[in-house]
């Protein structure tokens, strides 16, 4: 974990608000930025990641430096360099390297099938999770884990606060949808970052309105701008809008790489331009 640069937790104080489809795009698109990526899925009964990364049917095993993730597909990456100063034309060299794809843990992966239920109890739970915290080796360098966590406040959430700190965290994202009874458990889970003095770094409004596959036309089937009153009035950062979209929901239901597939959705851009703020703040 001492090799991982930046950590970030997604939570959220409601089931079914799509926190697990915004992880995973939340590191896609930070993999598509070029960044080292990794997922740790902490919801231990409940872990949907492997499906939307499309590592169904994968296992975790271990090895002598820990338990070695799963990754999804490998892509080539091409660097430029520069010639030297003292080169009589400037020029420059290609090269090309074959990265990994995306680092991923889940308890899934240690399960007989897609069916067989966790049924464990809280002591089991954060011996889990310390495993998972304190026991992966996540490579050489990473740039990015993105830690996707169970709704509430439960157990995970102490374990996973309580290993970390010796490692750091950057903060949590918090995701709602618009309506009222999403919205009131999630500043439940803005009380419960305060107490525990973790950084929020913003929310993100899910299920804000139906993009139309045919015109692209944004429609509000529930209540609008309860993410962005709730972040006004407990002074966090509100970090835009997440579209309903057809498109993406198949391509997570398939367990299909979505940025890859359309870089520049609009269904996405609030979470490219949080990617975009987050690696400006890492340059500096």
């Amino acid at each position: 974990m001492e090799k991982v640069k930046h950590k970030i937790i997604v939570m959220s104080g409601k089931g079914g608000v799509g926190k697990s489809t915004v992880a995973v795009n939340l590191a896609r698109m930070l993999e598509h930025k070029g960044k080292h990526v990794g997922i740790l899925d902490v919801d231990l009964c409940g872990p949907s990641i492997p499906k939307l990364t499309g590592l169904d049917g994968r296992q975790l095993f271990q090895s002598s430096s820990g338990w070695v993730p799963v990754y999804t597909e490998s892509h080539l990456q091409n660097t430029i360099s520069p010639s030297p100063s003292s080169s009589p034309a400037p020029t420059s060299t290609t090269t090309t390297r074959e990265m990994k794809g995306m680092a991923v843990v889940s308890v899934q992966f240690l399960l007989d099938s897609q069916d067989t239920p966790v049924i464990w109890r809280g002591p089991k739970k954060t011996g889990m999770i310390n495993q998972f915290v304190n026991n992966v080796n996540w490579g050489e360098t990473m740039d990015y884990l993105i830690i996707d966590t169970p709704p509430g406040t439960s157990d995970e959430h102490i374990a996973v606060l309580e290993y970390l700190q010796k490692h750091g965290v950057d903060g949590a994202v918090l995701v709602t949808t618009p309506q009222e009874v999403s919205i009131s458990d999630v500043r439940k889970e803005i009380s419960f970052c305060k107490s525990g003095k973790i950084p929020i770094l913003g929310i993100f409004e899910n299920m804000s309105g139906f993009v139309c596959p045919h015109c692209s036309e944004c429609t509000n089937i529930f209540s609008s701008e309860g993410g962005k009153l709730l972040a006004e009035d407990t002074d966090v950062p509100f970090l835009g809008k997440l579209p309903i979209d057809p498109q993406l929901t198949q391509a997570c239901e398939k367990g299909q790489n979505y940025v890859k597939m359309n870089p520049t959705s609009t269904s996405l851009l609030a979470i490219s331009l949080f990617c975009d703020d987050l690696i400006q703040k890492e340059n500096k």
